[in-house]
């Protein structure tokens, strides 16, 4: 199965944005792909921490290596998912952008 990294944002909101993680993890089932969810570090590492940030986009970015595609949902870019993107396009892995109202015309009500 190919895998799908969810690039997206995490700080500020950390449970909206875990619980957004979850719902765009579904979406890249409903494709057909597998989803590679480095948000979940925010679970085990405290983000409003620099170290453990530093940390975690670390652990995430590593992940990037193993992934076939980064899906970059919403319609806001973050520093952090900034980052994500710029290593993805030099690992030359294709960036797929997936807006909110794309993503709500697949949910079901």
């Amino acid at each position: 199965m190919r895998r799908a990294y969810i690039c997206s944002p995490l700080s500020g909101n950390i449970s909206g944005n875990i619980e957004n993680a979850k719902r765009y993890a579904r979406y890249i089932f409903k494709c057909g792909m597998a989803p590679v969810i480095p948000h979940f570090y925010a679970l085990v590492l405290n983000d409003e921490i620099p170290d453990e940030r530093k940390l975690g986009m670390q652990a995430g970015l590593s992940l990037l290596w193993v992934c076939d595609e980064v899906w970059v949902f919403g319609d806001e870019i973050t520093e952090g998912m900034k980052k994500e993107i710029i290593f993805a396009e030099k690992l030359n892995i294709k960036v797929k952008y997936i807006s909110e109202k794309e993503l709500k015309k697949t949910e079901v009500i």
